[in-house]
Formats: C-alpha cells, structure tokens, sequence
C-alpha cells in the first residue's frame, strides 16, 4: 500500500521517526539502527511496510530494500508478528537472517528477543526454502557519520527503548566501544551491543 516514504524528517523517539509529507506528518516504527541515519530537519527516504490490523495501522520503516524484504518475509512464517520481526532486522543483518535460516543457526535465531529455541526452529524450517542465500550487500557506515561519540547515546537509547535497562545498556556500549573506530557504523555497533546483552 504505502511502498516508500519521502520528506523531512521532523522527529526522532526511541522507537519511530516522523516524516512530513505534504503538510502531514507519518510517523515510522524504526529499528535503533535505522534511527540513528535519521537527521531532524533533514529529508529522509524510507522503504515502508504497512501493517492493518482490526484496531490499527502502522508503518515500518526500513534502511533499505533489503532490510524490508526480510521484514516481509520473517512475518511469513507461523507465530511471528511485526514485532518480533522488527526484532529480527534489529539484531541481525538481512544477510545474518539468511545466513541463519539456510546453515539452520537455531542459536544467532534464538538471540532476538522474543524468540526461544521453538519459534526459531519453525522459522528454520518453513523460510528455508523461501529466504534465499546472503546477497553480500553490506549496509555502508552511515553517511552522515555522526560525531565520533553520538553513537554511543544512540546505541544507549537504542537498547533502553528495546527493553534493556540503562545499566545493562551502558555495559553493552562499553562492550563494543573498541570496535567503533572512527567512522563508527551504528547500525553494526548496535547488533554487535545486542548480541553482547545476549550472552550475558
């Protein structure tokens, strides 16, 4: 229904954008890594997936094509909802999802919040044969790279506004900061954080 979205980005919360679209302003549920590209005051393009249910409409949106895809296609399989599937393209890659559903990785499925060791066994077996091999697109550093320590709040905020405590979060930013670099890439820095709280 509503494939993209293009226009001024005119706010950002833990867990959506809003875009002003002709006067109208749309508000988009965002993963953390999604976010963190997003500029007020700036224009922003987004790949879109809407979702009607009885007593609600909402919009995702996505990074890239590739991201949504995977959105789309997780939400096939019996049990998972937009939710868990936002999860999924929060914590993973769209090549990790692949990755894990074609090598049968029951363990990087069952790092997603949400998702135990059943529910990762049936997206296994009923996206095998739809969810294709990795495509080996990498998702480049974001553009408008932020200050070298920006990501460290937005990783924060990120893992605060997907359930962590602050604390459990400030050790997860601690966690990754080694690998944050000068050009952090805060979509990757954000996955690597989860999969640190996950361990733990």
């Amino acid at each position: 229904m509503i494939a993209f979205v293009r226009g001024e980005v005119a706010a950002v919360t833990l867990s959506s954008a809003v875009l002003e679209v002709g006067g109208v302003g749309l508000e988009l549920m965002c993963t953390p890594g999604t976010l963190a590209t997003l500029r007020v005051g700036r224009p922003a393009t987004l790949p879109t997936s809407m979702v009607v249910r009885e007593d609600s409409l909402t919009i995702f949106g996505f990074l890239d094509e590739d991201e949504k895809q995977v959105f789309e296609i997780v939400q096939t399989a019996s049990g998972v909802g937009p939710k868990v599937a936002q999860a999924i393209v929060a914590v993973m890659s769209p090549d990790d999802v692949r990755r894990a559903i074609t090598t049968e990785d029951v363990k990087a499925l069952t790092r997603v919040p949400g998702i135990g060791q059943k529910g990762a066994q049936r997206i296994i077996l009923e996206l095998k044969d739809r969810i294709g091999p990795p495509v080996g697109a990498h998702h480049p550093a974001t553009s408008a790279a932020p200050a070298t320590d920006a990501w460290r709040d937005q990783v924060h905020q990120g893992l605060v506004g997907l359930g962590w405590s602050a604390k459990e979060s400030e050790r997860a930013v601690e966690a990754v900061a080694p690998d944050a670099g000068d050009a952090p890439d805060v979509g990757a820095l954000m996955r690597a954080a989860l999969r640190t709280l996950s361990r733990a």
